[in-house]
């Protein structure tokens, strides 16, 4: 049996390990956790919940990057 998984991120298909934490999976699709704000199953996932937030079948996530400017 697969630990792969398949998850929706910015509508989406993508495939991860299942269990993979969210700072791991926004770094292996390539986005910078410090930049990002992430939408987890349809509500805005604070910060502080994201380390203990492992990624299970079917999660849809929004990640929007976070851009400054004057």
């Amino acid at each position: 049996m697969s630990n792969e998984i398949t998850i929706q991120v910015n509508g989406e298909t993508h495939s991860c390990l299942f269990q993979t934490s969210l700072p791991d999976l926004l770094q292996e699709l390539g986005f910078n956790p410090r930049l990002v704000a992430v939408e987890y199953n349809g509500e805005i996932l604070h910060r502080q919940f994201w380390a203990q937030t492992k990624v299970q079948p079917g999660d849809r996530l929004e990640v929007v990057t976070i851009v400054g400017g004057g």
